[in-house]
């Protein structure tokens, strides 16, 4: 049994709500971090952003790994999102298909092998309108990903836990990989966290922190809270990672609020006395 540890945490560089490397910095010195998953596509897109992997190594900022965009996602309603998001759409898929290789190049600049994605909602009925196409463009993600040695992963919430183990044993590409956000599944409505992670727990190779309550209706959005204050049972949480040991990143995302700093400084203060404050796990 490995307990999870405070060298473990990383925030998501968006949830700082940032409009430049520079103000990402100054916050994650607020925040009290200096580990972030970085999402790519400001990086490559947003003249604000150049130089920005200088910037944080010169500041002593670890990139843990790295998140992509798939295109104009809307957010708006669980319904928009099921629309726009992810590999669905044929014009969005295209563009993050032509973007692989500068994604390649800058994880390899940051010395990463794993980068996270939302692939869209996966109908779980393998006969469904759709799917085949999906799993198609999933596997030919992973693929190209994989021969640049990458692992791809999912992000959790667009589709239960039972039906992603089984797109997941489908496709059998080992480094198509999950990260799993027990916050998500509450949002999507999608099931319970706890038996969700178990389920998932082979595939894992990354975890965020996020926490929400359910609205129950998988139309309508649940409700995003900070940790500790919706509906994730954390002390079991990190019992069944302890169990299973885990060694990957711990990264907070927090997506809602005013206060970013504020909120992710509360989020530590909630981790801390269920995290190890050092790794004590043996050394050989």
């Amino acid at each position: 049994m490995r307990q999870q540890t405070r060298q473990q945490l990383a925030v998501c560089s968006w949830s700082g709500q940032p409009d430049s490397p520079q103000t990402l910095i100054q916050r994650l010195e607020g925040m009290g971090l200096r580990r972030i998953q970085l999402a790519l596509n400001p990086v490559l897109l947003l003249p604000a952003w150049r130089g920005s992997i200088a910037l944080l190594r010169a500041a002593g900022v670890e990139v843990v790994s790295g998140m992509f965009e798939t295109g104009a996602e809307d957010y708006s309603t669980p319904a928009s999102i099921r629309a726009t998001g992810g590999v669905g759409p044929d014009a969005s898929f295209e563009a993050t298909l032509a973007r692989v290789p500068q994604y390649i190049a800058l994880l390899d600049e940051l010395g990463l092998d794993k980068v996270s994605f939302h692939a869209g909602f996966i109908p779980h009925d393998p006969a469904a309108s759709g799917r085949a196409m999906m799993c198609a463009r999933l596997k030919t993600l992973a693929t190209r990903f994989a021969a640049a040695g990458k692992c791809l992963l999912l992000e959790t919430g667009q589709e239960t836990a039972q039906t992603l183990c089984q797109l997941l044993r489908e496709l059998g590409q080992p480094t198509l990989k999950v990260n799993f956000d027990p916050g998500n599944m509450l949002l999507y409505s999608m099931g319970d966290p706890i038996v969700s992670l178990e389920l998932l727990l082979p595939h894992i190779a990354q975890v965020h922190i996020k926490d929400a309550i359910a609205s129950g209706n998988p139309e309508q959005w649940g409700r995003e809270m900070s940790a500790g204050s919706g509906q994730v049972d954390w002390p079991r949480f990190f019992a069944i990672l302890a169990r299973a040991d885990y060694t990957g990143d711990l990264v907070i995302e927090r997506e809602c609020g005013n206060d970013p700093v504020g909120e992710i400084r509360r989020a530590v203060a909630y981790l801390d006395p269920l995290l190890t404050p050092e790794d004590m796990s043996p050394r050989e």
